[in-house]
C-alpha cells in the first residue's frame, strides 16, 4: 500500500541532488575522455595492453567468485542444516572477515613469506613472499566470501521445508536433493551475493597494488599518479565501468530469468537438523580453518610484527592520530549519506513511479561504480567546476557520501516496509502536514533504520582506500592510507597497530550490523 498524493517538494530536491551529485561527475570524465583528436583517441583506446588487463581483471574476478563459493557453500548448508547451526557463535565465523578489509589480508600474507617474515621467525625456513595473482586470490576471496556466504544462508533458512521432504519421501539421495531441490532456490542469492563479491574485485585497488597484479583499478591509479596521463587514465576508468556495467546487466537479466519453486519468509516449520558423527571433526576442522584464515590471520600477523617493532606504545599513538582523521571524514560522510538516503527510500517506497524508481537506481549506480573511477571522475569535475574543494575534506567527505548512500539505503527501505503506511495517513486525517507527518511519525519509527544506515556507511568508509588516497587533503593519513603506505614498503611492523585498530572497530560494527539484521528479518 502506498501513499496516493504527490511526493512533497522537500524530499525531491534532494533526492534529484543526489541524482545530480552522482551522474555529474561521472559524465565529466566522459567528456574529459573525448578531449582529444581523432587520431590520439584511436591510438588510446585500441591498445594490446587492454586485452591484458582485460584479462588480468576477467581473472581475478573469475577465481575470487569461485573461491568464495567453495568456502560460502558448504558453510552457509553447515550452520543451516546440521546441528552445527545451533553454535550461534560459530556463526560469526564466517562473517567476522567482513572486518577486515582485502589490503588488511594481504598485509598478513606478505607479513608471513620473505628471509624475515612471520614463518621464517618461527620455522627458520623462509618461504617466497606470496604476491602475484595467487596472492590477490587469497586476500580479496578471504575478505569476500561473507557476501557470498550470509546471502546463501538466509535464503536456506527462508527455503520452505515441505519441498526437501517431499523429494525426500520419494526415495532421492540427499545429495539429489541438494542438487535438485535446493541450488535451484538459491539462484537469487548467488546472484546478488555474486555481484557484491564481483563489484568489490573490479573496484578494489589496494589489494592488487600490494600484491603487484595489474588489473584495470590499478592501471588507473597508475596513469593518474605516476604517469600523469589523466586522458588516459580516464578511458580505463571507463573500461573499467563498461565491465561493471555489463556484470550489472547479465546478473538483472539472468535474476529475471530465475525460476524459484517456492520459499517462505518465515518457514511454517523447522528444518530437522542433520545430527553430525563421525564427521563432525571434519566439519569443525573445516570451519576452524576457515575462521582461522579468515580472522585469525590478519590478528596474529598484526601482533607480532607490533611487538617487531622498537617502540609499540608509539606506534599505537600514531594510529590513534590516524583513527582520528578517519572518523573525521567518516563520521560525516555517514550522517550526510543517510540524510541524502532518507527522501531517495522514502520515495521508492511510499511514491512508487519510474522517476522515482530512476533515482533510487542511480544511488545504487553511484555505489556499483569502481571507487577509482569515481574518484578520478570527482578530480576531473572538482577541478572544472569548484577548483577551490579539489582535494578538501569537504570533497572527500561528499565523494564517500554519495557512493556509499546505497548502504544507508537498505536500512532505511527495510524499516520502511515494516511499517504501515496507514500510520501516516492517520496523522494526515488529523491535519498533520506532510513535513509534521514526516517529523513526528516517520522519523521516530525509522530511528532504528537510520543508526543502522550510519553505521553501514561509517564501517565502510573507515575502511575505503582508493577514494581516500586520490581525494584526500594533502598530509592527510587515515588509517586505510597509511596501512597501505607502511606495507608497499614492507614496513610491516609500523603498520601494524592501523592494521589492529582498523580489525577491532570494523569488528565492533560487523556485530551490530549483524545483529540488527537479525532483528529485522
Amino acid at each position: 500500500m502506498t501513499c496516493a498524493r504527490l511526493p512533497p517538494f522537500f524530499l525531491l530536491v534532494p533526492a534529484l541532488l543526489v541524482a545530480v551529485g552522482v551522474i555529474i561527475p561521472l559524465l565529466y570524465l566522459v567528456i574529459r575522455a573525448f578531449e582529444v583528436d581523432a587520431q590520439t583517441l584511436y591510438t588510446i583506446v585500441f591498445r594490446q595492453r587492454h586485452l591484458e588487463l582485460l584479462a588480468n581483471t576477467l581473472g581475478l574476478t573469475l577465481g575470487v567468485l569461485i573461491f568464495d563459493l567453495i568456502l560460502a557453500l558448504p558453510l552457509a548448508w553447515i550452520f543451516s542444516r546440521t546441528n552445527f547451526a545451533s553454535m550461534r557463535s560459530l556463526v560469526l565465523i564466517g562473517a567476522l572477515p567482513l572486518a577486515v578489509p582485502a589490503y588488511v589480508m594481504a598485509y598478513a600474507l606478505l607479513g608471513l613469506g620473505g628471509t624475515d617474515g612471520m614463518l621464517a621467525q618461527f620455522t627458520g625456513t623462509p618461504i617466497p613472499r606470496i604476491s602475484g595473482y595467487f596472492g590477490a586470490l587469497l586476500a580479496l576471496g578471504l575478505t569476500t566470501f561473507p557476501y557470498l556466504y550470509l546471502n546463501l544462508l538466509a535464503a536456506m533458512n527462508k527455503l520452505d521445508p515441505s519441498l526437501e521432504e517431499a523429494a525426500r519421501s520419494l526415495g532421492h539421495h540427499p545429495a539429489v536433493i541438494f542438487v535438485r531441490v535446493v541450488l535451484p532456490q538459491l539462484k537469487p542469492a548467488f546472484l546478488a551475493g555474486g555481484l557484491l563479491v564481483v563489484l568489490h574485485v573490479l573496484g578494489d585497488f589496494g589489494t592488487v597494488s600490494l600484491m603487484r597484479y595489474e588489473t584495470f583499478s590499478y592501471a588507473v591509479y597508475l596513469q593518474y599518479a605516476a604517469a600523469f596521463d589523466r586522458t588516459y587514465a580516464a578511458w580505463l576508468a571507463l573500461w573499467l565501468l563498461v565491465i561493471t556495467g555489463t556484470f550489472l546487466f547479465l546478473e538483472s537479466r539472468m535474476l529475471g530469468n530465475a525460476r524459484i519453486l517456492r520459499t517462505a519468509a518465515r518457514p511454517s516449520r523447522h528444518y530437522t537438523l542433520l545430527q553430525l558423527r563421525w564427521t563432525a571433526p571434519w566439519v569443525f576442522i573445516f570451519v576452524a580453518a576457515v575462521g582461522l584464515a579468515g580472522i585469525g590471520a590478519p590478528l596474529a600477523s598484526a601482533l607480532y610484527w607490533l611487538y617487531q617493532g622498537p617502540n609499540p606504545l608509539d606506534g599505537l599513538m600514531e594510529a590513534g592520530g590516524a583513527l582520528i582523521q578517519s572518523v573525521s571524514a567518516s563520521l560525516p560522510a555517514a550522517l550526510l549519506a543517510t540524510l541524502l538516503a532518507f527522501p531517495v527510500a522514502y520515495l521508492s517506497t511510499r511514491y512508487p513511479s519510474p522517476p522515482t524508481r530512476l533515482l533510487e537506481r542511480i544511488a545504487y549506480f553511484g555505489y556499483a561504480t569502481p571507487p577509482i573511477a569515481f574518484a578520478l571522475a570527482f578530480v576531473f569535475f572538482s577541478l572544472w567546476a569548484v577548483p577551490f574543494l579539489y582535494q578538501t575534506l569537504l570533497l572527500l567527505v561528499i565523494a564517500y557520501a554519495l557512493h556509499f548512500m546505497a548502504e544507508a539505503i537498505g536500512p532505511i527501505r527495510s524499516v520502511l516496509h515494516q511499517t504501515p503506511v496507514r500510520l501516516e495517513e492517520s496523522a494526515r486525517t488529523l491535519g498533520r502536514t506532510p513535513w509534521g507527518v514526516l517529523r513526528g511519525v516517520v522519523i521516530p519509527i525509522l530511528r532504528p533504520g537510520l543508526i543502522a544506515a550510519v553505521a553501514f556507511v561509517f564501517m565502510s568508509a573507515m575502511k575505503e582506500l582508493p577514494l581516500t588516497f586520490v581525494l584526500s587533503p594533502i598530509g592527510f593519513d587515515t588509517l586505510a592510507t597509511n596501512i597501505w603506505m607502511y606495507t608497499s614498503e614492507a614496513m610491516f611492523a609500523q603498520a601494524a597497530p592501523h592494521v589492529l585498530i582498523i580489525i577491532v572497530v570494523s569488528a565492533v560494527f560487523v556485530r551490530f550490523i549483524l545483529s540488527w539484521k537479525e532483528k529485522v528479518s
